[in-house]
């Protein structure tokens, strides 16, 4: 007897569990097609660029990120885009965590520009400012330069590009 009933339920109940199934699939498809407003900002990508051109011939000093006491990479960085009311983390790898990638191809000027320059992925930044160049503060020679994308040095360690966003404007997603 038990048998019979447990049939006599399992069939209802099972069709009740499909109905639902789908019916949740259906209401998780519409949801997932509804417009979503989120804020964005790109920085005036031209005023970053010319405060970091201007910053040309700065000392480099690691670990400092200010004009009077010099810049290390992120450090300079760090200040250009806080300059322009964006906040960036210390490093080049926090910094390559924090801001989203982009296409190489689609970059522009303001965009930031990383290299394995030691063997640690993210362990130089810049800021590109177009004609594949790149404005940095260099250890190498010793203050803040621009040099080119197309150098083997560079061209070798390089590994992507991001561009920083903020909340500022409204821009919609689908």
């Amino acid at each position: 007897m038990g048998s019979a009933i447990y049939h006599a339920f399992r069939k209802p109940v099972i069709s009740q569990l499909l109905a639902l199934a789908t019916i949740s699939i259906l209401l998780a498809g519409c949801a997932g097609t509804r417009e979503i407003k989120t804020r964005v900002h790109y920085p005036d990508s031209n005023a970053v660029v010319r405060y970091a051109l201007s910053l040309q011939g700065a000392p480099y000093r690691y670990g400092a990120e200010s004009p009077r006491e010099g810049f290390d990479c992120s450090g300079f960085v760090k200040h250009v885009y806080e300059r322009h009311g964006v906040r960036l983390p210390r490093t080049a790898h926090q910094i390559a965590a924090a801001v989203p990638r982009i296409d190489s191809r689609n970059r522009q000027p303001g965009d930031l520009v990383f290299f394995n320059t030691t063997g640690q992925p993210f362990s130089h930044v810049g800021i590109y400012v177009g004609n594949d160049s790149f404005v940095h503060s260099s250890s190498v020679r010793g203050q803040v330069i621009v040099s080119s994308l197309e150098r083997p040095y560079w061209w070798d360690r390089f590994l992507g590009v991001r561009r920083p966003s903020f909340p500022d404007r409204f821009v919609s997603h689908r």
